[in-house]
């Protein structure tokens, strides 16, 4: 027995050490994958700056220019994977950009290129062994379905200075089949550039950073837009130590985590966050967008059933309460008795005509209250119909519903009965009540008369 016990046990842990494995060999071989990522297709979107005569004012104009570019990982010197095409050479730095989109297949990824300018700032970047002077461009790459936005700094470094001025005044041009020798000196993510929420949730807004040698000075900072307006949540410079504001942890930033925490977000909430990471001479934003959205609370104001006599009327009201953004929909529709939890084959519901909407109310907490609502007047042949309101809202995966079923009946015999008694007795009084007035008339008509 004991022998079996402990067969079975080593039979276990084989099988789980067999598992842990293969989950490891499929981890590596995605990371391989990724890593082994040759290149990718890219947008380069140079700029051709000029200036020009505007109203005797010499204005500085900006076109934009989409030339078509490879961004290439290997080393200096090895061969385009396109020799008749544009080619930025990502050579080995501490930071690899393919490590922030691991994961992630190449046709899922928008990769865009662009010439940075350092607004006239000369700083020699703090890597040994470095170059003097150096061209800067930023790949961005975005997930096509907004699941990340990563915006690397590529750094051309050079012993000689550029030919042109190294800002949007002057670019030094380059070839159509020119290879730039690049390697990657910073990177900022964001895995939140959208994000939606209702109200009364602690959200995170996502952003990270990464430079290519080790205790650079930064520089962070989170402001929020709404409605034009620019508001300072949290700031923080690591060389002063200086910190305003909260919502970031210190002890993260040191480990280039930068993502600002909202406790309870409120409809001021909503609106634009942009996370700005600086070290000098670079400069990099990340928006992040989140929106509120707040489901509707939807309600009648009958029961699941509704009785009724023929000919009766009811007013049936569907309200929508507290929801947010403002647009939402309410249909009010009906189905046959037949064909009420009939699944194949059943026509469908009729959407009622005759509904009215109530103007939307605004609520003290900037949410939006709507009611559609309609008279149902009783009738025998519509006993049984399964009358249902339907809500539909962006912030719903599928429309609410709310429904009821209508019966009908006919007036009891004690409701006849009733009613003639009422009538009879009517007539009843009228007739005792002329009977008297007609004695008293005769009586005073008997007093007059002169014997």
């Amino acid at each position: 027995m004991q022998c079996s016990n402990h067969k079975e046990k080593f039979l276990e842990i084989t099988m789980e050490l067999f598992l842990k494995i293969r989950i490891y060999l499929i981890l590596f071989t995605g990371v391989q994958c990724i890593h082994q990522m040759p290149w990718l297709p890219c947008q380069f979107m140079d700029e051709h700056v000029e200036r020009v005569l505007e109203r005797n004012e010499s204005v500085i104009q900006t076109k934009l220019i989409h030339r078509e570019a490879l961004l290439q990982f290997g080393q200096k010197g090895d061969a385009p994977v396109n020799p008749h095409g544009l080619t930025f050479m990502v050579t080995g730095s501490k930071l690899d950009l393919r490590r922030y989109i691991e994961g992630v297949e190449a046709e899922q990824i928008e990769c865009e290129l662009r010439r940075y300018s350092t607004q006239g700032i000369h700083v020699r970047w703090p890597v040994k062994g470095d170059k003097e002077y150096n061209s800067w461009f930023t790949c961005t790459l975005r997930h096509t379905q907004g699941l990340f936005v990563v915006t690397g700094f590529l750094r051309q470094p050079s012993d000689q200075p550029p030919s042109g001025q190294q800002d949007y005044h002057k670019w030094t041009p380059i070839g159509d089949t020119e290879i730039l020798t690049t390697n990657v000196a910073m990177v900022v993510k964001t895995q939140t550039p959208s994000i939606k929420t209702g109200l009364g949730f602690e959200r995170k807004l996502h952003c990270q950073f990464a430079v290519d040698h080790k205790g650079p000075d930064f520089t962070v900072e989170w402001h929020r837009m709404h409605r034009g307006d620019k508001t300072k949540l949290f700031s923080h410079n690591s060389r002063t130590g200086k910190t305003q504001g909260s919502g970031v942890g210190q002890k993260s930033l040191a480990g280039g985590d930068a993502s600002f925490t909202i406790p309870f977000t409120k409809m001021s909430s909503e609106g634009k966050y942009i996370c700005t990471v600086s070290v000098v001479p670079l400069f990099a934003d990340m928006d992040v967008h989140l929106h509120i959205e707040e489901a509707p609370r939807v309600s009648l104001n009958i029961g699941p059933t509704l009785n009724l006599q023929e000919g009766g009327e009811q007013k049936v009201i569907c309200e929508a309460a507290s929801y947010y953004p403002l647009d939402v929909e309410i249909i009010w529709y009906d189905q046959d008795p037949s064909s009420v939890g009939q699944r194949v084959g059943a026509p469908l519901p009729k959407v009622l005509q005759n509904v009215l909407l109530s103007s939307h109310k605004h609520n003290t907490d900037d949410t939006f209250t709507l009611s559609a609502f309609f008279y149902l007047k009783a009738s025998l042949r519509d006993s049984g119909r399964q009358f249902t309101c339907s809500v539909s809202h962006q912030s719903l995966r599928l429309p609410i519903r709310k429904s009821f079923i209508l019966t009908v009946e006919e007036p009891s015999n004690w409701m006849f009965y009733l009613a003639v008694g009422l009538t009879l007795s009517t007539l009843l009084i009228i007739l005792i009540k002329m009977l008297s007035y007609l004695h008293s008339t005769k009586s005073r008509s008997a007093q007059k008369k002169p014997y």
